[in-house]
């Protein structure tokens, strides 16, 4: 490939890394898992963080959490609203525990949240909020915070796209009462596979070292919030459980290289800052395509490309131009997820149309970011482009009261 989705970003320093657990005979979750974990929680300002095996299990993880607090917990058959443009693990462990799904349509410029469109999905139904920072991009919390206070809502983050993002000065991921990372291989930073879940609650903090691994007591205080105190034998709480776990700890390699990588991350950071605002100035104002619209300081996962409404060619016609030529492009996440027939298994409803959403499945794209300068790939895309045949701007009826929502 001329210009990759996703490039290795170790060096030897993380192979170092790797290789000192290795020496060390410990391998299984330990003291580097530790570390990283204080570190992360000290990079985006929160108290706690909880790693585990991938940014999916974070999703459940953090979700099961909520149903064993002692108070306000959320029990099956609750609503909770969630955008329509994500990847499956967002919705996933919803429908696992048993809580109905209410789908919101997006920005088709921002592609998070369609600020109206959630504001009116709110009822007394309403349990929780999930918000997802698509692409590096965070919602407009201060949109979403004044459309739930004074409710009994609940807010999480799915932030697995977006490590680094800011609103208003503070970490995207920190908004809601917990937030969910990614560190899988074409994310910002990487450890292989791994997830993360940072929180200010303790008691929540807690109850996700318990559900990690088997829902036993071994890693909690012996004064916990989630049972009586623990026995002062070690040998009676090595096998005393008292939350349905999962098995989710990550492995102690991981944690070893997560160490390395975040020390990076600020490095990585600009880069993708730098190589966004290029990508930015060289596709403003242009005629065929819209791209991401930013929210507060987008941390720039990739770049959309969505096909204008009036454009002669479509998205397959480009994608595969631009295949042909070594760009490896992918859909936007999973396009309107509400589409697909996993949903036979929900319970779900849609808050009216899906019309940006749609529109994106049908005629968006995204191409890779990068940790080190890429101009020049980005000069190679728009080469490529030029070399579409000229597109002959007709009008298009594309879908009957079909509604480009500008962002609020």
């Amino acid at each position: 490939m001329k210009y990759e989705l996703a490039l290795n970003s170790w060096d030897e320093k993380e192979i170092q890394a790797v290789q000192n657990v290795l020496d060390s005979n410990h391998t299984t979750m330990g003291e580097c898992v530790k570390q990283f974990e204080e570190t992360f929680a000290h990079y985006v300002g929160s108290k706690y963080c909880v790693m585990v095996n991938s940014g999916s299990s974070a999703n459940l993880l953090a979700v099961a959490a909520l149903f064993y607090r002692k108070d306000n917990k959320l029990k099956r058959g609750d609503e909770v609203i969630v955008p329509a443009v994500s990847w499956p693990t967002t919705y996933y462990p919803l429908y696992q525990y048993g809580l109905k799904l209410k789908f919101v349509d997006i920005d088709l410029f921002t592609l998070n949240y369609n600020i109206e469109q959630l504001q009116s999905a709110i009822t007394d139904k309403t349990r929780m909020v999930m918000a997802v920072n698509l692409l590096g991009n965070p919602n407009d919390f201060n949109k979403i915070n004044e459309i739930i206070s004074e409710k009994n809502i609940i807010l999480i983050e799915d932030n697995c796209e977006s490590l680094g993002a800011e609103f208003n000065g503070k970490k995207a991921g920190t908004f809601g009462i917990m937030g969910t990372f990614s560190s899988f291989f074409s994310h910002h930073i990487s450890t292989m596979e791994g997830g993360m879940i940072v929180t200010d609650n303790e008691e929540l903090y807690q109850i996700l070292l318990c559900l990690r691994a088997h829902g036993w007591t071994r890693n909690l205080p012996k004064d916990n919030l989630i049972t009586t105190p623990k026995s002062d034998n070690q040998f009676d709480e090595l096998y005393r459980f008292v939350l349905p776990g999962y098995n989710f700890r990550p492995l102690e390699i991981m944690g070893a290289i997560g160490l390395e990588q975040i020390k990076k991350f600020p490095s990585f950071l600009s880069k993708r800052k730098e190589n966004a605002e290029y990508f930015v100035k060289t596709f403003k104002d242009n005629p065929y395509f819209y791209v991401q619209k930013e929210i507060g300081s987008s941390s720039w996962f990739g770049f959309s490309l969505i096909v204008k409404q009036d454009i002669k060619y479509a998205r397959k016609e480009i994608v595969a131009i631009l295949m042909k030529n070594a760009i490896e492009v992918r859909p936007i996440v999973a396009g309107n997820f509400t589409k697909n027939e996993v949903l036979k298994y929900f319970d779900y409803e849609l808050h009216g149309e899906m019309n940006n959403a749609e529109y994106l499945d049908a005629h968006g794209f995204f191409i890779g970011n990068h940790h080190f300068p890429i101009e020049d790939k980005i000069d190679y895309l728009m080469s490529e482009m030029y070399k579409i045949p000229p597109h002959e701007l007709k009008h298009t009826t594309l879908n009957a009261g079909l509604s480009l929502r500008r962002a609020a």
